[in-house]
This record gives C-alpha cells, structure tokens and sequence, in this order.
C-alpha cells in the first residue's frame, strides 16, 4: 500500500505512570512515534510491555485520578495542540469522528443489557445527529459491510446472543460509524480461534484499504504485525526497542529482543519444543538501571546494565534499535558471542 509522508499523529516522548498500592508502575516511558496517512503501524511486544496503556492514553481513557501523563499527542489535522491537554469535552469532540478504537476483549466491550442495534444506532448518531430512520439505515448497513449474515434481523440481537466473531465484528462496525481517520485495533483477534482471527485481521486490512484510513494495530504476534503493517515499532518495559520499516525489522532486525521474538515464532517441518525467551518482563515499579533487557539478554556485558538506553540509528530508511551492541550485527545475522557476563 502507498504510505504518503504527511504525518496524521505524533506521539512524542510520550509517559503514563500508575500509581497502586504497591508502588507508581512506569507502563509507558518515553514512548515517541509517528502515524502517517494511510499507514498501518504494528506495535509489538509481549503483555505488559505498555502497547494497551499507550492506545488508551492515546485516546484519552485513562483514570486521571490514578494516571500522570506527559509528553505530546498531536492529531494534525487539530493543528499543534496536545490531545493530552484536551479536555473531557475536547476529547469527545475528537473519539469516534477521528479516532476510534477497538478493545481486545469482545465479549465484554458491548452493553450486555442494548440490542446490537441500539448500541451502533448510538454511535452513528454520536457525531450526525440524523434523523433515526437514517440512522437505523445507515447501522445496517455497517453491520452488512463487516460481513454479519442478514444484518437488518441481527440488529435486534443482543450480544449473548453473538458468537465471539460476530461481536468483534459489531465492535469493528461501531468504531467505524462515523469514519474515523485513524482506528487502534488493540489485539482484536486475542480471545477468537484461528480461523476467525485470520477472517477478522483480513476484514480490517480491507477496510482499512478501502476507506484509506490509517491503522494503529497492537499484537504481541510478531508474524500477524508482519503481514499487516507498513512499520514496526517494538514495544519492551515500557519503552520502544525498535523500530523501522515491517521489512527492516523482520529481515534484519537489530535489537536482541526482536531477535528473541522471531526465533519464538514456530515455523513449518519445525520439530521438538518451541524456543522461548528466558527470564520475565522486568517490574515497572522498580526498573532497572541501563538496558532493561538485559537481565535476560545472553549478549549483555556489564556496560549494558549501566548504558544511558537510547534509540540508535541502525541503517537505512529510519531504522533504530535501543542497544549499544548492535553494530555487530551484519546483514541481518547474529553474529554476536555471548559475553562471560551475560545472564543465565
């Protein structure tokens, strides 16, 4: 797909920190990127590592009573101000006409106690306050344009009454009544079996094409963010790892932790046990000095633990790594020696 240059969202070092009862978690620190025009950004990452807390923050749902926030959201098409100065009003302004989001979990994202009608009938009128016959139209005909079988009868439904598929799919439906320009699709395939994730990822990569609308996907399927997205940026503790263009970072990736998600990728004729990455995902209450995959990186040396993290530039067309190693990388192969320091 074309990907053009004018920028349609910038996030700049960007910072969301929960405080609990056992400490303030440091879920997104420092998170900076650009979603362009008719772009599809992966963002990647095992759980916990920020990718929801970033979306969310994004869109503004995030508890302000529990939840500090800095950094910069800016829609460019709202001039230079911050979306993380908006007001609640502001914010409404924006969600759905603009942005719009789809949660990971579709059978609990619906009102269990509102038809599937009533609920898209409200989005529609969210932001056009039509009249209700074109409205009620206008809802039909999104439910039939996600592929859900006779779709005027269906809108009496209520969710219990729809299978895990169909829901993700009213969801999509719904994210889509007024025409944002830019949809996160926060995991949207996680509690569906394989067949309907595959029918889901192709719906939304259609419509995506379709209306030209740009797409914030978030996975931690490194091989479904390879096949959908134009770009990548690889989420770890809170912090972007890595990030470049989809074929840069899956043909020569530059980070260790990249490296570690694509050895754990199964692969056809493969036999005896899937590989995995060592160690745990560190505490966000408590993070490491230095690198914070260290810990479980088998190249770490000391220095690593130390190193003022930061992102570097690792060849062409906007590739960057956050490691100090990784020019011995060549050409895409590890051709690194673990260190005597290195972590079990």
């Amino acid at each position: 797909m074309t990907v053009t240059e004018a920028p349609l969202l910038t996030v700049r070092d960007l910072h969301s920190y929960l405080a609990t009862g056992q400490g303030v978690v440091r879920a997104v620190d420092g998170v900076s990127f650009t979603v362009h025009a008719a772009e599809v950004l992966g963002i990647v990452g095992e759980s916990g590592c920020g990718k929801t807390v970033t979306c969310r923050t994004i869109m503004g749902l995030m508890p302000a009573r529990s939840v500090h926030t800095s950094g910069e959201v800016i829609y460019h098409p709202h001039g230079e101000q911050s979306l993380l100065g908006a007001t609640e009003h502001e914010m409404r302004s924006v969600r759905g006409s603009q942005l719009a989001m789809i949660f990971q979990d579709p059978m609990t994202a619906l009102n269990p106690v509102l038809t599937i009608g009533d609920q898209l009938v409200e989005a529609v009128r969210a932001h056009d306050r039509c009249p209700n016959r074109e409205a009620l139209a206008r809802a039909v005909g999104l439910l039939d344009r996600v592929g859900i079988p006779a779709a005027s009868r269906r809108m009496r439904d209520y969710p219990f009454q729809f299978s895990g598929g169909m829901l993700q799919r009213a969801l999509i439906a719904i994210a889509l009544a007024s025409s944002p320009r830019l949809l996160l699709a926060d995991e949207p395939t996680t509690s569906l079996d394989v067949i309907i994730q595959d029918q889901i990822l192709s719906l939304l990569l259609e419509l995506q094409q379709d209306t030209g609308m740009s797409m914030i996907l978030v996975s931690h399927d490194l091989a479904v963010i390879s096949e959908m997205c134009d770009r990548i940026i690889v989420m770890y503790a809170g912090q972007v790892v890595e990030e470049g263009a989809a074929a840069d970072v899956i043909t020569t990736p530059r980070h260790p932790y990249t490296h570690a998600l694509l050895d754990a990728l199964p692969h056809a004729g493969q036999r005896g046990e899937l590989r995995s990455i060592s160690g745990s995902p560190p505490s966000l209450i408590d993070v490491p000095a230095g690198c914070r995959f260290a810990p479980r990186c088998r190249y770490a040396t000391e220095e690593c633990r130390t190193w003022e993290t930061a992102l570097v530039a690792a060849g062409e067309r906007d590739h960057a790594a956050r490691c100090r190693r990784l020019d011995e990388i060549e050409e895409g192969r590890d051709t690194w020696q673990p260190s005597d320091s290195a972590s079990a």
